[in-house]
């Protein structure tokens, strides 16, 4: 055999295996789909199946909609209001962080820097019910009410997600040249200018990857909105507005499965549109 049909036969398995992991991976959005496009009746009965009638879809997403238990568009405001705010502080103040750290040698830098990394091995679990006590005890003796806010949810999103996106900024800031920064100083540039008009710009890669991460996880969360926000509160996120669906007697599987649908949806649209700048910026910090 020779080279050239080996190297084909390599790339025909290659294929084959990615197309059995494709459909191990699809397979879950697959039964969503159907199971969105049926009555709860028919989910019940014949749930590996084609729907009957894919007319349903359209009908189960104006139920949902249009829903007086769950206000689901309400419910899409919120989750975009934490989403959005979350994303952008957690953004700007890991990054600024990362970037002192870098630029500092002292060995307290070192220190705050392993203290950043040591918040990704603690589980958020351990952390949880302390986070509560502290919000209704320390803030709201203080006359900050955090618990069933927008930024008492917010504040939990940026401690929770610093150290990963710390660790990511610091890893691709120590490639940037630190003569960058002294010509702009030479020019007479502040340490903010230098930090929005050179370093900013040097870090989209990064930025964009830490924003899909992010968004992955804050959008889908489920845990510490229900903690901070409630459940059955007039503040509610999508993953919290679904549950109401699920009653302790009857489950309405085609609204839950329709809603679970159209949460993933944006997350779907916004990670195919960013996926080429993630994996830019993952191959431009492992090199650099």
């Amino acid at each position: 055999m020779d080279t050239v049909q080996k190297q084909k036969l390599e790339n025909i398995a290659l294929l084959l295996l990615t197309s059995v992991f494709f459909v191990f991976a699809m397979y879950p959005f697959f039964i969503i789909l159907i199971s969105a496009s049926k009555a709860s009746l028919e989910i019940m009965t014949t749930s590996a199946r084609l729907p009957t009638n894919w007319g349903q879809l359209p009908e189960n997403i104006m139920k949902v909609w249009n829903s007086r238990s769950i206000n689901y568009p309400a419910s899409v405001w919120t989750s975009t209001v934490i989403t959005t705010m979350s994303l952008l502080l957690v953004s700007l103040s890991a990054s600024m962080a990362a970037w002192v750290l870098v630029r500092s040698k002292s060995k307290l830098a070192h220190v705050m820097f392993l203290v950043f990394v040591a918040g990704l091995v603690v589980p958020f679990q351990v952390v949880m019910f302390p986070l509560v006590q502290f919000y209704r005890v320390i803030f709201e003796t203080l006359g900050l009410r955090m618990l069933r806010t927008y930024h008492g949810i917010i504040f939990a999103y940026i401690g929770f997600g610093a150290p990963l996106a710390v660790f990511m900024f610091h890893g691709f800031m120590k490639s940037v040249p630190l003569e960058l920064e002294e010509a702009a100083t030479i020019d007479g540039c502040s340490k903010p200018a230098i930090f929005f008009r050179i370093i900013v710009p040097i870090l989209k890669p990064i930025f964009v990857t830490v924003l899909v991460l992010n968004v992955l996880w804050i959008w889908n969360d489920y845990l510490l909105p229900s903690l901070v926000l409630g459940l059955g509160q007039k503040l509610q996120t999508v993953p919290l507005a679904i549950q109401a669906f699920a009653g302790s007697f009857v489950k309405k599987w085609d609204l839950i499965m329709t809603a679970v649908l159209m949460a993933a949806i944006p997350i779907i649209v916004f990670f195919l549109l960013m996926q080429k700048h993630v994996i830019k910026g993952m191959v431009a910090g492992s090199i650099k």
